[in-house]
Order: structure tokens, then C-alpha cells, then sequence
């Protein structure tokens, strides 16, 4: 059968997961925009991408980091510009060639993405306590398989670590408000 056939019954399973995938994207984008509630003012969405970008990654350039948020380099240069003048970034020489900029986090940054992520993951963590035991598990194997489908690595706690937003990083690309 092809990709594109599917059994009746199959459809709508299909759109019932698809609906329920959904709602759940809707109270994680809720989650993240109330984590960022207390440095909304200093800190757009996009712009704590970045933040978390130059976090995982430590010092980097420009054009790199353009690439892994999806935004042109005159877009992360504008970003950049903003958060340096917030005192959340810092550019300074690259040791290996002295032609190029690397960006990195000043302590005030790592801080807040640090703060912001915490946040989130409290909110996250009490939404899954009121879970019963069973349906965590199943959630976990349901979201591990969907992140599978979907091409992303298995969530290690490192890699939580390394990016702390998750899929979040990859949402509202090439938006600087």
C-alpha cells in the first residue's frame, strides 16, 4: 500500500493524533512564552534562540549561528547587535584567525538562559506529575517515537543540557522583533 493509502480506519487515527499533537504544541508554545515572561523586555523569543544557541555551542561565528537559527547573517547581525547592547553577548577575535568574530554569552546571558530554562522545565515538570504513572510512560514512548518519525535524536539528559529548549529552538525561525 502507499504512502498516500491508507485503511479507513487509519485516517482517523491519523487526525485524532494530528489534533492532539497540536493542542499539546499550543500549551508548549504557552509554556515558553510565560518562561520568558520576566526578560521580555531585554530578550525577544528569537533573540533567546540565539541565547540558547550560543550556549550549547560556546563561541561562535556569526555565519554559523545565522545558519543553525535559518535567518539571513544581516538578520543575526541586527540580533546580535541587541543583545550585546543588553549585555547578554560579547564578540571578540578569534583566536585562530584573527580575520574573524566569534559571538559568545557574557555570565549575564548564560544566566538568563539558564533562569528561563529552569522556569520552563518547573512548569513542564509539574504539567507531568499530574499524570498517573502509566500515561508518563506512555508519553514518553509516544514522544519518542514521534521525535523518531520526525528525524530528531533521542532526548538524552546531556543533550537537554545542550539545548534546553528543545524543539523550541527550532520554532518562530527568522522572526526579530
Amino acid at each position: 500500500m502507499a504512502a498516500s493509502e491508507t485503511p479507513a480506519g487509519d485516517t482517523d487515527d491519523v487526525d485524532a493524533v494530528t489534533r492532539a499533537v497540536l493542542t499539546a504544541s499550543r500549551l508548549l508554545v504557552a509554556v515558553s512564552a510565560r518562561s520568558l515572561a520576566e526578560v521580555e523586555e531585554r530578550v525577544t523569543l528569537p533573540q533567546f534562540r540565539m541565547l540558547v544557541v550560543l550556549s550549547s555551542r560556546g563561541a561562535t561565528k556569526l555565519v554559523t549561528v545565522a545558519e543553525l537559527l535559518h535567518v539571513a547573517p544581516s538578520t543575526a547581525m541586527r540580533m546580535v547587535d541587541r543583545l550585546i547592547a543588553a549585555g547578554l553577548a560579547v564578540r571578540q577575535p578569534n583566536p585562530d584567525n584573527r580575520r574573524e568574530t566569534l559571538l559568545r554569552l557574557t555570565e549575564e546571558g548564560r544566566r538568563t538562559v539558564e533562569t528561563v530554562t529552569a522556569r520552563r522545565r518547573a512548569e513542564i515538570a509539574a504539567i507531568v506529575q499530574r499524570l498517573r504513572p502509566t500515561q508518563r510512560l506512555a508519553l514518553v514512548e509516544a514522544l519518542a517515537a514521534f521525535n523518531e518519525a520526525g528525524g530528531e535524536q533521542p532526548a538524552t539528559e546531556m543533550g537537554a543540557q545542550q539545548n534546553p529548549l528543545g524543539w523550541a529552538v527550532d520554532m518562530a525561525a527568522g522572526q526579530d522583533t
